[in-house]
């Protein structure tokens, strides 16, 4: 029973997320039921997430507090109202943008919330990539890399600043083409439904789709702590724009554990949740990768990924 458990989450449980819990929340807005619901439907994926990392996790000490359960919690809560809260402003900002927009309102619902996705994932991504270069922006992005244990709650662990200029950044575009506020609900669970899914701890398996979907399986190497090694898979939802950028990184060979985690260049970063809130307004809140630690980066660029050549030039950690 056990096995057949394990089985079922190792190629269930991704298209039971991205498939399940998305459509059924497409399905209930698109019938005009209660926005309240799409919150319950967070719950159940929250859950889901949770029961699947100790069904079947990747590293089993990810399972345990490092007494950050807390601090993650408040982030997510935070995190996750910041999004609600620029759902609900959209019938204000949108007032104020000029015109109607050409949003393709006569396409089915389901097609809207994908067209949606693609767009959010653009912005986000690229807004994701300039992080890893911009010092001001990695700054705040840096909350994120903090992390030495990869779990569902990861990814919404972000700096709250950091985290409105990434949705700016997505919903933008979406406003201007005139989004309506029931296809940017659909998106907003999208959303936080990708987030537990790339952070998972979960040993699921997609396939080849793994180099399409921006999965945990692909997302772990986002993570490796060392100075420009971890510039790779910036996608939110898929890898497209990783493949364009040329930051599209894996090894099926690599293994990882919390010591391949964190920032090489900042191993004490703060980890109580105000402190993380404060570090990047701090003097010594930003990380610079030294030209002397370039040998040894691209040493773990070469153990994480052959296929890559590791220069460590990159400026951010």
């Amino acid at each position: 029973m056990t096995t057949f458990i394990q089985s079922g989450v190792r190629y269930g449980y991704a298209p039971l997320m991205l498939l399940g819990i998305n459509g059924f929340g497409i399905a209930l807005t698109a019938s005009g039921a209660n926005k309240l619901w799409l919150l319950v439907l967070l719950v159940v994926a929250i859950a889901l997430s949770f029961a699947a990392e100790r069904v079947l996790p990747y590293e089993s000490t990810w399972n345990e507090s490092l007494e950050d359960s807390g601090r993650d919690t408040a982030h997510v809560f935070v995190n996750e109202t910041l999004i609600l809260a620029s759902v609900a402003a959209i019938p204000a900002l949108a007032a104020l943008l000029p015109g109607d927009g050409i949003w393709p309102a006569a396409l089915p619902f389901a097609v809207q919330v994908l067209i949606a996705v693609l767009f959010a994932d653009l912005g986000i991504t690229l807004t994701h990539y300039a992080s890893h270069k911009i010092g001001v922006l990695w700054r705040f992005h840096a909350v994120h890399h903090s992390v030495k244990r990869f779990y569902g709650l990861n990814g919404l662990m972000k700096h709250p600043l950091h985290q409105t200029i990434e949705m700016t950044a997505g919903v933008t575009p979406l406003l201007l083409l005139g989004i309506p506020v029931s296809v940017a609900s659909s998106l907003s669970l999208a959303v936080a439904v990708q987030l537990l899914l790339q952070h998972s701890n979960a040993d699921y398996r997609i396939g080849p789709l793994k180099h399409v979907l921006a999965l945990n399986e692909g997302h772990r190497f986002h993570h490796l702590k060392w100075a420009g090694i971890g510039d790779v898979n910036f996608g939110l939802f898929t890898l497209l724009w990783d493949h364009l950028l040329r930051t599209h990184s894996y090894d099926p060979a690599r293994r990882f554990s919390s010591d391949d985690l964190g920032m090489a260049a900042k191993p004490d970063y703060p980890v109580a949740y105000l402190a993380q809130l404060a570090e990047p307004f701090t003097a010594h809140g930003g990380c610079q990768f030294s030209t002397a630690d370039a040998p040894a980066a691209a040493a773990h660029a070469r153990s994480a990924d052959p296929s890559r050549s590791g220069s460590g030039t990159q400026t951010m950690a």
